[in-house]
């Protein structure tokens, strides 16, 4: 069956997509699909060279009854549900133009195969940038990050991915190029289908196209560490969010993150202010003072210590410790998040690694096990006792990555609220035959 698909693609694209079999791909490929896909080796990989290309693959695989698994670079391929049986893993990350940047306005618009990296090494030089920091940034393609609606720290102060998609253009299940939005700020034509689309892990439509809102790039940058017992950190988290302090960042750790970034060996606050230097000076000095009130210890970083103090944190937080390893998305009241982190981390003593945006309450969570006999241990904590305390105070738990035997077992996304009915008709309209990221969203959609 595999032969026979490619026979057929390679014979209707051969010169406009490259093509490769699962048992011919790379390892680096075969292992990200293995990770997201129940049976793979019935898998063919293609990599359209345009936009038309890709549309009439899409068309195609939807005459033909072949289901597709569409992605970037792979990098969170693995996220979310398993994948059914997949005949067509169609990357776009051959879709990587920057077709319009303009300055003035505070706007660019790209194709979904442009890496994040490569477009924020674009924008600096007119010193702006996309504040986006989502994992594994430097691979990470544009359209991978908005189809999983992925941020980082940089939510406190600029929100969610959706807050900054102007519009995009994708490829519908039936092949035909849809748009939705514009490429200027105050645009309100047509439905609002950008919001639809981000986070729908591509499920309704390959995204091959997005415009979004760019900002000036700081002209100065300073981080606070707070650290100290719960309560006083709970305390500062307070009054940081009830005061008028504007950071860009606010992340609240536990013990286990702190002590990996050699901070310090109890829970912590960090902090980032990043404006005009001035004012970046007195609300460091502002902060600060909350925090003697509360006698936490502080720590200042600046300039190359600052910067790599943000770029060791996602690489402990985000990155798998080992293969074994259970990486999880929460999310919780924020005015809960200092004790949520605390009881969340509890649930496997020293194995986990916890950390929530204070202003939103969405986080990260990571699960460890030393061997292989740890595994059901870390599944039963995960399903068993993390993801009902997250619900009980009204919030969730969503399995990113984990090893493909705990996904068999257990609904990766948890969902318990009452949305799932008007998400399968919006799936059934978007894509009646089911060809689109078969079983990787919620509730098997």
């Amino acid at each position: 069956m595999t032969k026979a698909i490619a026979t057929q693609i390679q014979s209707l694209f051969n010169n406009d997509a490259e093509l490769v079999e699962f048992a011919n791909a790379n390892s680096s490929w075969q292992q990200k699909i293995a990770e997201a896909v129940i049976s793979p080796q019935s898998s063919c990989l293609i990599f359209p060279h345009t936009v038309e290309t890709l549309s009439a693959i899409v068309k195609q695989a939807g005459q033909q009854q072949w289901q597709i698994l569409p992605c970037g670079n792979g990098s969170k391929l693995d996220w979310g549900g398993l994948a059914k049986e997949v005949e067509l893993v169609v990357s776009i990350q051959k879709l990587n133009r920057i077709i319009e940047h303009a300055v003035g306005d505070l706007t660019v618009t790209v194709e979904a195969g442009v890496k994040l990296a490569d477009l924020q090494a674009a924008l600096q030089p007119t010193g702006q940038f996309l504040p986006i920091d989502p994992a594994f940034s430097e691979r990470a393609t544009i359209g991978g990050i908005v189809a999983t609606g992925d941020t980082g720290s940089w939510r406190q102060r600029y929100g969610g991915i959706r807050d900054m998609v102007l519009g995009l253009s994708f490829v519908r299940a039936d092949g035909k190029i849809a748009k939705a939005g514009g490429r200027v700020v105050k645009n309100v034509a047509g439905y609002d289908l950008m919001k639809l689309l981000t986070g729908s892990y591509g499920t309704l439509g390959i995204i091959t196209q997005i415009t979004f809102r760019t900002y000036p790039l700081p002209e100065a940058s300073g981080t606070i560490v707070l650290t100290g017992e719960a309560e006083a950190v709970a305390k500062a988290t307070q009054t940081l969010r009830n005061s008028s302090l504007t950071p860009t960042a606010a992340d609240l750790l536990s013990a286990s993150v702190i002590e990996e970034l050699a901070i310090g060996k109890e829970c912590g606050l960090l902090v980032r202010f990043q404006t005009i230097s001035e004012s970046v000076r007195k609300q460091l000095a502002q902060l600060e003072a909350i925090a003697r009130q509360l006698d936490l210890r502080i720590s200042f970083y600046q300039d190359k210590d600052e910067t790599d103090l943000w770029q060791r944190l996602p690489q402990i937080i985000r990155l798998p410790s080992n293969d074994m390893a259970i990486i999880c998305k929460i999310g919780v009241v924020p005015s809960a998040a200092v004790g949520m982190l605390q009881e969340l981390t509890k649930i496997t003593a020293s194995r986990s690694l916890g950390m929530i945006h204070t202003g939103s309450g969405i986080g990260i969570l990571q699960f460890n096990s030393e061997d292989r006999n740890g595994i059901e241990e870390m599944r039963s904590r995960c399903a068993g006792a993390a993801a009902p305390l997250c619900q009980q105070h009204h919030g969730f738990l969503t399995i990113l990555t984990a090893p493909k035997s705990i996904k068999q077992q257990l609904d990766p996304w948890g969902y318990t609220g009452n949305a799932l009915e008007m998400m399968r008709t919006i799936k059934q309209k978007f894509d009646s035959q089911n060809i689109l990221s078969p079983g990787r969203f919620v509730g098997g959609i």
